[in-house]
């Protein structure tokens, strides 16, 4: 009697463990389930948003979308606020973030990323027909149209430049055609969204900050599998040009490489 109930007591508790050890693959769950549970906030376009038809759409959700498709799984968006993001992504309410995550050295002490899939810096927007300002250091002594929360106004202004301050980046076009100031310094994605958007002519990037910042998709750590898995579709998304042509179908430009 003894034996046997030590018998089915160590069976019992090695289901147990086998079963313990399954579930902590989460990779191994997820192509089980057939479905990526992707968390984003669905109201930052043009990287994740609705359009006209109530669909969520944008750069981010293309890509990660796609990245899913390779992988033969279905993408179960789960939309959250910002502020609420990241604590979803610790109680594991989703397996991943798509949500123009910046890599930076605190983050990366408490989650894994994906290679980048879109780089940006600060860049110089002038009229289209000027060809006196090709870099930073000759903004100095111009008036700059600039937000005064943004840290772009900063960089405006540790190069020298004249600010005059707006409310946001169509105001600071706005004076740029106007004649009313001579550049504003702002986030290349933000430009090439809204030179995308408006079809606007009347204005060009003239010069770019070399140091450039990455978004990655973002993942609890200990989930190597995943993160390689997302990696090897990227990557291949990179090499057959499939990144590039999201990138440009939403910028007018690819974003996705240095």
């Amino acid at each position: 009697m003894k034996k046997s109930m030590f018998l089915f007591l160590t069976i019992g508790l090695f289901v147990m463990f086998s079963a313990c050890g399954s579930s902590g693959n989460l990779y191994e769950q997820i192509k089980e389930e057939g479905v990526i549970t992707v968390g984003t906030e669905g109201t930052y376009p043009p990287f994740t948003f609705h359009n006209e038809e109530d669909e969520l759409t944008g750069y981010d959700i293309e890509v990660i979308t796609e990245v899913a498709n390779r992988l033969d799984l279905e993408v179960d968006f789960k939309e959250t606020q910002w502020d609420s993001m990241f604590a979803g992504l610790n109680a594991e309410r989703f397996d991943v973030i798509a949500n123009q995550v910046g890599i930076d050295e605190e983050r990366q002490a408490k989650y894994d990323f994906s290679i980048p899939y879109t780089y940006s810096g600060a860049v110089v927007v002038v009229p289209e027909d000027n060809n006196d300002i090709t870099s930073f250091e000759d903004i100095k002594g111009k008036k700059s149209a600039q937000s005064l929360t943004s840290n772009f106004g900063e960089i405006a202004e540790e190069h020298g430049a004249e600010i005059e301050s707006v409310e946001g980046l169509a105001q600071s076009i706005e004076l740029i055609n106007q004649g009313r100031v001579d550049v504003t310094v702002n986030d290349k994605l933000a430009v090439l969204d809204y030179m995308n958007q408006k079809q606007d002519s009347t204005i060009k990037i003239a010069a770019e900050e070399e140091n450039v910042s990455e978004s990655a998709f973002m993942f609890n750590k200990g989930n190597e599998e995943l993160v390689e898995a997302v990696n090897e579709q990227l990557e291949e998304m990179k090499e057959d040009g499939t990144l590039a042509e999201i990138a440009e179908k939403w910028f007018g430009e690819d974003v996705s490489s240095k």
